[in-house]
């Protein structure tokens, strides 16, 4: 949102306006930055720069994340080509798959490697994160080999859920789900 205003040439934002682009209240929007600490004046609101750059160093965005892509099927290959994970700072290392027709495959610069090489990858290429995009049957193996190799964090696309380590964030996107979810709301609206 706030690099949204700063594009549109906002310099100062209020937290009505925060909570407004984020469907929130004002009072919500307060007490969340107050979590990290203090931001903007009183009746004078945020300045967009500071705000948004202090955010960044809280969410860890102010460094580069090196990714392992592990799945180099539709999902993988959407992901690989998705080009604001670049501009935010995650950038695509390596990318794994065990189809030996799109194993030495090239996209961009990086050739897809064997799925046996993934423990190695991760460490000689200091890699942090994990996206999965693998079938459900072979997600937790590759989860295990990816926390035997020292990632920080996966970005599971199985639908599947993971059993890791505590302290080895995962974070869950079931497409399907989020349409259950979607057609849920869709029906009670109708309904009422």
């Amino acid at each position: 949102m706030l690099e949204s205003i700063q594009d549109d040439g906002g310099v100062t934002v209020s937290s009505e306006q925060l909570a407004r682009r984020g469907h929130t209240t004002a009072a919500q929007v307060r007490k969340d930055l107050s979590h990290f600490g203090s931001f903007g004046k009183r009746g004078l609101g945020y300045s967009v720069d500071e705000l948004r750059d202090r955010l960044r160093i809280i969410l860890g965005l102010d460094q580069v994340w090196p990714v392992v892509l592990v799945g180099a099927g539709r999902i993988g290959s959407a992901l690989f080509e998705y080009p604001d994970f670049k501009r935010r700072g995650y950038e695509c290392v390596a990318i794994v798959d065990s189809n030996p027709e799109k194993i030495g495959r090239k996209w961009g610069e990086l050739v897809i490697q064997p799925t046996a090489k993934l423990e190695s990858l991760i460490k000689e290429l200091c890699a942090t994160l994990v996206i999965l995009a693998v079938p459900a049957s072979a997600a937790q193996l590759v989860a295990e080999c990816s926390v035997n190799a020292g990632i920080n964090g996966i970005l599971n696309f199985a639908p599947v859920q993971l059993q890791v380590p505590d302290g080895i964030p995962v974070e869950n996107v079931n497409l399907v789900m989020e349409l259950e979810a979607l057609s849920f709301q869709i029906t009670r609206a109708s309904k009422t």
